[in-house]
C-alpha cells in the first residue's frame, strides 16, 4: 500500500512528527519519560477486558495492561513528580473504525496542579502539534471541519445531556432518563444501575457523537470515576474532563484520588458491579492502595489517544490507516 499511494507513507511521517513533537513538548517542561510494566499481575487503570496469559516460572496468571496509570502514580508516590509514559495498551475487545486491540497511549501525571491546568495543557499540546503537521487553522475530518484555532469550549456532562436531549434539571430523575433509554434502544450493562450512571450511559451513547469542534466535558459522576478525586465543590461530581473532537474521544483526565480509605472503598463499589454483570468494572488492587498509604501528592494525570490524534490531524477516518500493522482477522 505505501509503494502505491504516498498518501499513506505520508500519513505515518506525520505521525512520526506528531510523536517527536509530543515528547520535545513535555521535555521543555521537565516532564520525565519512564517506561512501567506491560505484563502485570492484575490489570487495572482504566475500564477494559484485558488479554491474559501465564507466566510459566512463576506460575501465575498475568495481563497485558489496559493502562499503566497505578504503576505511573507509584512512582508520584516515590517522588518523581512530572512522569509520562507514550507507549501500547492492549485491550480484548471489538475492532472498528475507531479501536485496535493494541494502540498507542500517552499517559501524563503532574505533582501539585488540578485539572484546569491540565485541560489548558492539553490545549496547547494539540495546538502545537497542529502547527508542526501545519494544520493551524482547521482539518477536514470526513464532513466536518475541526478547527484548533480557537479557544476549547467547556461544558459540564449534565449540561451536555440537557443542552442535547432538551431537558430541565427536573426531567433529571430516574422515569425520564429509562424512558431516554428506552427510546434509544440502549441496554444496560448492569442491573443496578443508579440515576448518575444511567445519565453518564445516555451521554456515551447519544451525545458524545454530537460534539464535533474540540469540548472539554466536565462534571462526570463520581460513580463512573473510580479513580478519580472528587469535585470540591460537589461530592457527587468528579474533578474531571474528557476531551472530544468529530464524536471522537480524544482525552481523558482527572485530579487523582489520594486517599487510600475512599480508594478502597471505591473499589469494593467497582467490585460489586463486576458481580452485577459489568466486566469491565475494576478490581480491588490492594497493593495500589499501600502505596497510597505511603501518600500520593494533589496530582492531576491525563491520557491522550495517539491514534485517534493521528487520525483527526491527518484527516483520517481509520484507525486502521494510522497503525503500521493493525491487528487483522485471518484470511
Amino acid at each position: 500500500d505505501m509503494i502505491a499511494n504516498p498518501g499513506v507513507r505520508d500519513v505515518f511521517i506525520k505521525r512520526s512528527q506528531i510523536v517527536s513533537m509530543i515528547r520535545r513538548f513535555l521535555d521543555d517542561r521537565k516532564f520525565l519519560e519512564v517506561e512501567t510494566p506491560m505484563l502485570q499481575p492484575m490489570a487495572g487503570g482504566a475500564r477494559g477486558r484485558p488479554f491474559k496469559s501465564k507466566h510459566n516460572a512463576y506460575d501465575m496468571d498475568v495481563f497485558l495492561r489496559i493502562a499503566p496509570e497505578l504503576y505511573l502514580k507509584r512512582l508520584l508516590v516515590g517522588g518523581l513528580e512530572r512522569v509520562y509514559e507514550m507507549n501500547r495498551n492492549f485491550r480484548n475487545e471489538g475492532i472498528s473504525t475507531r479501536h485496535n486491540p493494541e494502540f498507542t497511549m500517552l499517559e501524563c501525571y503532574t505533582a501539585h496542579h488540578d485539572v484546569s491546568y491540565a485541560m489548558d495543557l492539553i490545549e496547547k499540546i494539540f495546538q502545537a502539534v497542529a502547527k508542526k503537521i501545519g494544520v493551524t487553522e482547521s482539518v477536514q475530518f470526513g464532513q466536518h471541519s475541526i478547527d484548533f484555532s480557537k479557544t476549547f469550549e467547556r461544558i459540564s456532562l449534565y449540561d451536555a445531556v440537557k443542552k442535547y436531549h432538551k431537558l430541565t434539571d427536573a426531567d433529571l430523575h430516574d422515569a425520564k432518563i429509562d424512558a431516554l433509554l428506552k427510546t434509544h434502544k440502549i441496554a444496560l450493562p448492569k442491573s443496578n444501575m443508579n440515576l448518575a450512571e444511567k445519565i453518564y450511559l445516555l451521554f456515551a451513547e447519544t451525545v458524545e457523537k454530537e460534539l464535533i469542534q474540540p469540548t472539554f466535558v466536565t462534571g462526570f459522576p463520581v460513580d463512573v470515576s473510580p479513580l478519580a478525586k472528587r469535585d470540591a465543590n460537589n461530592p457527587e461530581l468528579a474533578a474531571r474532563a474528557e476531551l472530544f473532537m468529530a464524536g471522537l474521544e480524544l482525552a481523558n483526565l482527572f485530579d487523582e484520588l489520594n486517599d487510600p480509605f475512599d480508594q478502597a472503598a471505591r473499589f469494593h463499589q467497582q467490585v460489586a458491579s463486576r458481580e452485577s454483570g459489568d466486566a469491565e468494572a475494576h478490581l480491588f488492587d490492594a497493593d495500589y492502595i499501600l502505596a497510597l498509604e505511603h501518600a500520593l501528592p494533589p496530582t492531576v494525570g491525563f491520557g491522550i489517544g495517539i491514534d485517534r490524534m493521528v487520525m483527526l490531524m491527518t484527516g483520517t477516518t481509520s484507525i486502521k490507516d494510522v497503525i503500521l500493522f493493525p491487528t487483522l482477522k485471518k484470511r
